[in-house]
């Protein structure tokens, strides 16, 4: 086997995990995912200020402990920190092993930027445009003997899959074990969300730090999920479930190298925090590469009003008419009102007596985002509501950033490794493709009999994790027996959905059956609006959508609570 651990979930993740995973246990190979959606922006106004920068700083400040444990340990380091700068940032790697004194060499992978060629792909204008790569690339590099390999915008699951076909030889034609490799890759990515972080059982496992998890995989892209020894949090088959429902579509999940069946996955305890993942099948990948772009939307600009004591909902739409009222003819282009009740009767504290009324808006237009807004909310201070009060004060607009996808031919796009010695090797396309298709609905399991049933929170049976795809969000919702599995096959259909979250009722709603991992997975379009970076909600990354639907009251029956 091949053993792969992870350091970072995402650009800000616990800085410690470095050394943490370097000196817990035994590794290969540390990988470490730094890049997100939101990040591709934030990186790409960073290019925009310095050409030189357009990666992922805090890395660097990793390594400079890192690096020497790495090297004393045998350990290979794998990243995508490279962002929209793999070579800047893989030179800079070189420069900190010459001060620190560590003799490594790096590679690093590039050909996912296509800003240059946008207009000519038909991209638009955006401020990044980045294919996401596959893994062959990073085996390249390492089977020349690279001690770290950087990388820009490679899929997430590619970190684990690009070291584990370079140990065990893998060809493009490998789907089986390509794909096992991507559900052992898909788990690890978020880092602690699958060693109890972010889990909707959480009152059953240790709730001391969680550990970063570990991949075992095995020459046939089989795994053992695991964890350093001592480490908080649990490795079981709950939250490796979790972390599989999170941010996916339908069963067959693409990828450049690999279409992965994540209706055949099998998931079993293999002793304590160790789970095992088999069964694992592979198709040829599509003929597309997804490309992630990110543009300027516009600009943004939020006010919230505190509404205190006795006549809340009256108070709301009073100040609401004032504000509409005052803009007149410069009205922003899109306006959003949400009421939070967060009082409560006959309240011991101002703030637990108080609700939230929030106000944002965007427009093409800063000035009518900017103080001619907030200006306008603080003007009514003396002539609204009693208590009249706001949590901040006026602020200017800001500019907002979209992410969509688009899809290119994969054929069009280079995929260079850039060996240690400076030698480029071109990584060709994969020969064999097929074009993405759902597969059949699963026959429902037989319905549970009837009997008596009692009306409780969702979340008493169900566990759920949600997150965002650009405007789109996935929930996905799993159950821990046989019994509740037939249950909830049959009660969470896209109408109860609908039904227990008005704010996606009039949205196109899909839902999936994964009978092998008891599991339900909902995907919400244009729950989120333009993307995380647009802020078009309260949630703006759909992360608590699943506790929201857990919270939500059903009849359960008895037998199974």
């Amino acid at each position: 086997m091949i053993r792969i651990g992870n350091a970072s979930g995402f650009y800000g993740d616990r800085f410690s995990a470095v050394r943490d995973m370097l000196t817990g246990g035994s590794l290969d190979v540390l990988t470490g995912d730094y890049l997100a959606e939101l990040t591709m922006l934030i990186l790409g106004r960073d290019r925009l200020k310095d050409p030189a920068r357009g990666y992922a700083t805090t890395f660097l400040r990793q390594l400079e402990e890192g690096l020497g444990l790495a090297v004393d340990a045998g350990v290979r380091v794998v990243t995508n920190a490279g962002g929209l700068n793999p070579a800047g940032l893989a030179e800079a790697v070189r420069e900190l092993a010459r001060r620190v004194g560590v003799d490594i060499t790096v590679a690093h992978v590039e050909g996912d930027d296509l800003l240059s060629r946008a207009d000519e792909l038909g991209l638009g204008t955006p401020v990044t445009a980045n294919a996401y790569l596959g893994a062959f690339g990073i085996a390249e590099c390492l089977r020349a003997g690279a001690d770290v390999v950087v990388t820009g915008r490679v899929t997430d699951a590619s970190l684990v899959v690009g070291p584990a076909a370079a140990h065990f030889g893998w060809t493009p034609d490998d789907h089986d074990a390509l794909a096992g490799a991507v559900v052992a890759g898909h788990v690890l990515e978020c880092g602690a969300q699958a060693t109890g972080g972010n889990y909707a059982f959480f009152t059953e496992h240790d709730r001391n730090r969680p550990g970063f998890p570990i991949a075992e995989v095995a020459a046939d892209g089989s795994s053992v999920i695991t964890k350093h020894d001592g480490t908080g949090g649990a490795v079981t088959v709950g939250t490796v479930t979790a972390q599989l429902l999170y941010e996916i579509a339908g069963p067959r999940y693409a990828g450049p190298d690999v279409t992965t069946r994540f209706d055949r996955i099998r998931l079993s305890q293999d002793g304590p925090d160790r789970v095992r993942v088999s069964g694992v099948r592979g198709e040829p990948p599509p003929p597309t590469l997804k490309v992630g772009c990110t543009t300027l939307g516009g600009f943004r600009n939020e006010v919230t009003f505190v509404l205190t004591g006795l006549n809340v909902e009256e108070k709301a739409a009073w100040v609401r008419r004032q504000l509409t009222e005052s803009w007149g003819e410069t009205a922003p282009r899109s306006v959003r009102w949400a009421l939070a009740r967060t009082d409560h009767p006959d309240a011991d504290t101002q703030e637990a007596a108080s609700a939230l009324l929030h106000c944002a808006v965007s427009d093409a237009d800063p000035e009518k985002v900017g103080r001619a807004f907030s200006g306008a909310a603080v003007e009514l201070g003396l002539s609204s509501y009693p208590g009249f009060t706001l949590t901040a004060p006026p602020q200017r607009g800001a500019p907002y950033g979209v992410f969509r996808d688009a899809f290119v031919d994969a054929a069009t796009v280079p995929h260079v490794a850039v060996l240690p010695d400076g030698t480029r090797i071109d990584i060709a396309s994969p020969a064999t493709t097929r074009e993405l298709a759902e597969p059949p609905e699963p026959s429902l399991p037989p319905p549970l009999p009837d009997g008596p049933t009692r009306r409780v929170p969702l979340g008493t049976l169900v566990g759920a994790r949600s997150g965002d795809k650009g405007g789109s969000a996935n929930i996905g919702l799993w159950v821990r027996s046989e019994a509740a599995w037939r249950w909830l096959a049959h009660t969470l259909t896209v109408d109860t959905v609908r039904r227990l979250l008005p704010e996606v009722a009039e949205l196109p709603v899909r839902r999936y059956l994964l009978p092998n991992l008891w599991a339900v997975n909902v995907v919400v379009e244009g729950v989120l609006g333009e993307g995380v970076a647009s802020q078009a909600r309260f949630d703006p990354q759909g992360k608590a959508l699943g506790e929201w639907l857990r919270s939500r009251l059903v009849d359960v029956p008895e037998v199974l609570l």
